[in-house]
């Protein structure tokens, strides 16, 4: 059994709160400056999803540290533009993540593993991975569809050869996702998208993942192991045999049954700063891990898209709102025109009316909405309250 060392810091619920706040860039000033990509490299990962509702989520992830920043500013700071050396690749990190592409070299862990995987979901057919990537290599970049099909039926299950094949390619590093063409990945090979520096890395798997506790460990400021595994979906046993020589510090936190470690350059100086006031992506990374969640801010946070419509209690695609270092409601939100309607809203009681007001009229501004129409509030006293101070706030 491994014996872990004795902290040397002990840290309040209210502290660790507030450096894990700093640490996902939503206390204090944003660096706007640095714009999107630098809220990617702080962040370490940004998560992609298919559900788009106010905007999508990797979209939302800089709207909540950066305020009104313009979609196609997004787009663009992620994406591969044209012969320009890559600022990002996608890659599986926590889920399917925009990843800084400096972190390259660091997920040879992964695509070795994925080399050495003895079985897989799908068949691929013999000499398809081959005329893939002789195809990407003549005509690249280019989408499943164009290399010959990305389906065999209209099932989202049933992947043509060629899909398996280019996904496969994909995992295994020889082909890179270059940008999202109606939400249809391009891909290209990696030769040509990632700079030929860090195509040349191989780290060592000890070196991939003690690199990746310690980004993990930064992004988070302060986590227990279970936390730090969740960032890039590590096991525990690899956290374990990397953290004590990743620059983590262990620390204790008042309130916290498990062991934590921290970032010592969160522990240096107190966070102080404004606290942004915002609607968060449910695949927001200050809330990617559910237990982290409820341990930090008392808060159930579950995403509803994919439970039955009548099981649902906060709505399809419910968005925690920040306010003051605090979650403090969600809004299930929707759009008909100019209008940002939210379907359902959970206030955390009266004093959460005027914070959620001001996170749905910003994100309306954001997306170009003129009108707020709420359809439900769960406490149907607020409703009146809330509707009021959305008419001040829009007149």
């Amino acid at each position: 059994m491994t014996t872990l060392p004795r902290p040397t810091t002990e840290l309040s619920a209210d502290e660790a709160r507030r450096i894990a706040l700093r640490a996902q860039g939503l206390l204090g000033a944003p660096d706007r400056r640095a714009g999107v990509r630098g809220v990617l490299r702080h962040l370490g990962a940004v998560q992609l999803d298919t559900i788009s509702v106010l905007a999508r989520s990797h979209e939302l992830i800089p709207y909540a540290r950066l305020g009104a920043v313009g979609r196609r500013t997004v787009e663009e700071a992620y994406w591969k533009q044209g012969d320009r050396p890559a600022h990002t690749f996608e890659y599986w990190s926590h889920a399917a993540c925009i990843l800084p592409v400096e972190e390259w070299p660091h997920f040879a862990f992964r695509r070795r593993a994925y080399r050495a995987r003895p079985h897989w979901n799908h068949e691929l057919p013999d000499g398809v991975y081959d005329q893939v990537v002789k195809q990407l290599r003549v005509e690249g970049p280019l989408t499943a569809t164009e290399l010959g099909g990305a389906k065999r039926t209209s099932e989202w299950w049933d992947w043509s050869g060629t899909k398996v094949a280019v996904e496969r390619a994909l995992m295994y590093g020889e082909v890179v996702c270059v940008e999202r063409r109606g939400w249809k990945r391009v891909y290209d090979l990696a030769e040509r998208a990632v700079p030929a520096s860090l195509l040349a890395e191989e780290p060592t798997d000890e070196e991939c993942l003690r690199r990746l506790v310690g980004l993990a460990g930064r992004a988070l400021g302060v986590g227990t192991r279970a936390d730090i595994a969740d960032y890039h979906r590590l096991k525990g046993e690899q956290v374990d045999a990397v953290i004590a020589d990743s620059g983590l510090v262990p620390v204790a936190v008042a309130g916290w049954s498990k062991p934590a470690w921290a970032d010592p350059e969160a522990l240096a100086s107190p966070p102080r700063g404004r606290h942004r006031t915002t609607l968060l992506s449910p695949f927001d990374s200050l809330v990617w891990e559910r237990a982290r969640t409820e341990r930090i801010f008392g808060f159930t946070h579950r995403l509803e898209a994919y439970v039955p419509k009548p099981k649902r209690v906060h709505g399809y695609f419910a968005m925690p709102v920040l306010a003051g270092g605090r979650l403090v409601g969600r809004v299930d939100p929707a759009r008909e025109g100019r209008t940002l309607v939210a379907k359902q809203v959970t206030l955390d009681g009266r004093t959460a009316v005027p914070q959620v007001a001001q996170a749905l009229v910003e994100a309306a501004g954001w997306v170009d909405c003129t009108d707020v129409r709420v359809e439900r509030v769960d406490a149907p006293e607020l409703r009146e309250p809330l509707t009021a101070e959305l008419a001040r706030l829009l007149a």
